[in-house]
């Protein structure tokens, strides 16, 4: 009974592969209609169509192995670009993976009305073997769509997280040869080497000397970030720079001194302002309070 099942699984693969290539140019002309592809290829429809082949030629590649629930079948290969493209164009317009997938289902309707008409000549057995083929051919195709759309979703997450890191620790050009960088909120690692990796790259453009580091937007100094910070202060000397780490506010100073940490060889002031001015001073360019205005 077993070695019959199993022939008449591989007939019916044989069967749907005999299907898929010779109805290749239909399907394709359907499936471009269908939301999944025709909202992504929005050029032309002749873009959607040849999509659609790439997806049907896949299918049939992984139908003639026999192994249709395989999805790491090699024939998904060269479909998993389209429908990554795909998967990634319906998330960012907001689509979330259970409506793609909804979707998806949506090819396996398609197909299957075709097909039907395809097995009629088929006696009642051996048809219902061939549509049980697609159907788990089909659901494997929606496994690897979901599979595409799961890593498009965590690609365009990273990218996002970058970017933002990116805005968040923006470098200011205070004056010739002055750079700073307002820190605000948490310094994790993650963050601490976009910081660096902006001075440096900052510190080299407008060829610094002189690089702040203003911490008084971070709420709390422990070991780790005074970590960081030692490490970004040694980058930016190794570039010829000199680091100035600024808006130590009392209590920031009192943990720092409770915790053991030493930041002796890191040159220090209380405020950004403070910072500028030294900096200033020491090209040279002399810093004095105008006439007329009261120290606060």
């Amino acid at each position: 009974m077993q070695v019959s099942e199993q022939a008449a699984a591989e007939s019916a693969a044989r069967e749907l592969v005999t299907f898929l290539e010779r109805r290749r140019e239909q399907i394709a002309q359907r499936w471009a209609d269908v939301p999944l592809f025709r909202t992504v290829f929005t050029v032309s429809r002749d873009e959607a169509v040849e999509a659609c082949k790439t997806v049907v030629d896949a299918l049939a590649d992984v139908a003639s192995t026999g192994r249709l629930e395989n999805l790491a079948a090699p024939g998904f290969d060269s479909a998993r670009e389209q429908l990554g493209r795909m998967a990634a164009s319906r998330a960012r317009s907001g689509f979330s993976p259970a409506q793609i997938a909804d979707e998806a289902v949506g090819l396996r309707v398609t197909i299957a009305e075709l097909l039907r008409g395809e097995v009629q000549d088929l006696s009642g057995e051996e048809a219902q073997e061939v549509l049980l083929a697609l159907t788990i051919l089909m659901g494997t195709l929606s496994l690897v769509i979901m599979e595409t759309t799961v890593n498009a979703g965590e690609e365009l997450i990273a990218r996002q997280r970058q970017q933002l890191l990116e805005v968040a620790t923006p470098v200011i050009n205070l004056w010739e040869g002055v750079v700073a960088v307002p820190l605000i909120g948490t310094l994790d690692s993650a963050r601490s080497q976009v910081v660096m990796e902006s001075l440096l790259e900052a510190i080299v453009d407008q060829r610094a000397r002189y690089a702040i580091l203003d911490i008084t937007g971070v709420p709390t100094v422990d070991s780790l970030v005074a970590q960081h910070l030692m490490k970004t202060v040694a980058a930016a000397r190794l570039m010829g720079a000199e680091c100035i780490v600024s808006g130590i506010r009392p209590a920031i100073a009192q943990t720092i001194v409770h915790l053991g940490i030493d930041l002796s060889s890191v040159l220090t002031r209380s405020s950004l302002a403070d910072a500028l001015a030294y900096a200033l001073t020491q090209q040279g360019i002399e810093v004095s309070r105008a006439a007329g205005v009261n120290p606060r």
